[in-house]
């Protein structure tokens, strides 16, 4: 009869007739899956990075003095998270094998960043120089590549490290902190205040328009860098400025501040 349907006995039916590209579809399930199980486990250990990278600042911002070994106790602290930090890279390395380094580049970017920061203070510190990228990447378990955009961003946010690491400094001792005299310097060695300006002036001049590929974070993230970067050498030259020009006047452990007008229309720089 027209109109009329009939069901078909489950007997009858050939799967592999009526839908010829459900394996197809399976395969493509459990792939996107796979992704997204992928994609947790290496944005839960960045965030990871990020926060034990942070502590180490945190307790390396103790250090009252440069190109001298790291104290016992602050020492043992982030040598705990140093190691931990080895940990959570080595477990998700076989996430970023060959095309996969780059697919998930984004998520574990800023636990890169995060980590170059915390290691090139500690170089710093130690020996009043800046970690090189291959000194950076030996720091990695293999597996893990450090690209160059991560390296770059993580030096810069070096900058405000070193901002309140010579503030601390000025209002507690009341000097700007200053290393050993090498060859070549007399009397005195380099202040933290001239390394600042130094490495101003090279990421003023730092051309990212001739990259390999317009999506880059560091294409994407330099201008906003470079100001911050900026007010961070700028608050160090304020600071300094007026203790050599006022310090006399003002009473131990006073703590500079930035005038209200400076800070008027900028960015905050980023903090703990």
């Amino acid at each position: 009869m027209a109109g009329q349907k009939h069901a078909l006995d489950e007997e009858d039916m050939d799967t592999s007739t009526i839908s010829p590209f459900m394996s197809m579809f399976e395969d493509f399930r459990n792939e996107l899956d796979e992704h997204q199980d992928r994609r947790e486990r290496i944005v839960k250990a960045s965030r990871d990075i990020t926060a034990l990278s942070k502590k180490i600042i945190f307790s390396l911002q103790r250090v009252r003095h440069l190109q001298q070994p790291i104290p016992p106790d602050i020492s043992k602290e982030i040598t705990s998270r140093y190691d931990s930090i080895k940990d959570l890279f080595t477990s998700i390395a076989p996430d970023l094998q060959g095309i996969n380094s780059w697919r998930y580049q984004k998520q574990i970017s800023g636990g890169c960043q995060e980590f170059v920061e915390a290691i090139s203070f500690h170089h710093y510190l130690e020996t009043q120089t800046l970690i090189t990228h291959a000194e950076a990447q030996a720091l990695v378990p293999d597996g893990v590549e450090l690209t160059a955009d991560d390296y770059v961003l993580g030096l810069f946010d070096l900058t405000g490290e070193l901002m309140r690491f010579a503030i601390t400094n000025i209002a507690t001792n009341g000097t700007v902190p200053r290393g050993s005299a090498t060859v070549g310097e007399e009397n005195e060695g380099r202040d933290i205040l001239m390394d600042l300006r130094a490495v101003r002036t090279s990421f003023e001049t730092l051309d990212t328009s001739m990259g390999p590929s317009d999506y880059s974070y560091l294409k994407k993230d330099i201008q906003k860098k470079v100001e911050v970067m900026r007010q961070s050498v700028g608050k160090v030259e304020y600071a300094a400025y007026g203790m050599i020009i006022r310090g006399r006047e003002r009473p131990k452990g006073w703590v500079p501040e930035v005038s209200e007008g400076q800070e008027r229309g900028r960015e905050p720089v980023e903090s703990y």
